[in-house]
């Protein structure tokens, strides 16, 4: 059914390739029923179109035939100027959509276009606001993204130069590193040789490090005992001088 369909959507025109299985067919046949079913609703409204219009053509030759009869009115028998002035009420007739020709039928549709135009008016204004509107909202919008864009640029420009710096710090630390490492290699090789020719280990700088923080540790341990031993310097040597003195300063006090 599909292909059928297709063929006669086509006629000479070759089908399209396309893959064939069971999703594309389910479609291909959806479209194909929604088709028909339109074509359906066309021909319908295409046979009550015809249907109308032999229905008016029917009611124009009745009218037709009644004036030529009771008024002995026709298209030849009418002037020039009769006929020009039966075509523009007929065209009047047919752009206002009047059912008849009288007074009244062309006033009513005239106030009524004229309130349609009033109200399509007032609409076009309303849309030239909006427009205008919406024109500034997109000048505000474009600016800004224009701001955005450079702000953007900026950042990633800053970004790239903040890249290009921890890059070379990172290769100035790795390089430091190394050298540190290659340091502490050639210190390593050195103490090896200088205690393989009979240096003393408690000259290595290890040592000696070891040693200054005892003797500091040491100086804060003596420091009260002289503070401790100062009290004592201004006694006299003698024992009996001293109790002496003791004496006095019993007396004085």
């Amino acid at each position: 059914q599909v292909t059928l369909w297709l063929k006669k959507i086509y006629g000479d025109m070759p089908v399209p390739v396309y893959e064939v299985n069971e999703r594309t067919v389910d479609i291909l046949h959806e479209v194909m029923e929604c088709n028909e079913e339109r074509d359906k609703d066309v021909l319908l409204l295409i046979e009550d179109m015809k249907d109308q219009a032999k229905k008016f053509e029917a009611e124009a030759k009745y009218w037709q035939d009644v004036l030529e009869e009771s008024l002995g009115l026709s298209l030849g028998s009418l002037s020039q100027e009769a006929t020009m002035a039966l075509n523009d009420l007929v065209e009047s007739a047919m752009a206002l959509e009047v059912e008849d020709t009288s007074l009244a039928s062309f006033y009513s549709a005239i106030n009524y276009m004229s309130s349609e135009l009033f109200k399509t008016k007032s609409k076009n204004q309303e849309m030239e606001l909006k427009m205008v509107t919406l024109t500034r909202k997109l000048i505000s919008a474009l600016l800004m993204e224009k701001q955005l864009d450079e702000d953007i640029k900026k950042i990633e420009e800053s970004q790239k130069a903040e890249t290009a710096k921890a890059e070379s710090r990172s290769k100035n630390l790795r390089f430091l590193e190394a050298k540190s490492e290659d340091l502490k290699i050639r210190i390593k090789a050195a103490q090896e040789k200088l205690i393989a020719t009979g240096l003393d280990q408690s000259l290595t700088h290890e040592a000696l490090v070891k040693s200054s923080l005892e003797l500091a540790a040491l100086r804060k341990e003596i420091e009260p005992l002289k503070k401790e031993v100062k009290s004592y310097h201004d006694l006299p040597p003698s024992i009996a001088l001293a109790r002496v003195m003791v004496e006095e300063a019993k007396k004085e006090l």
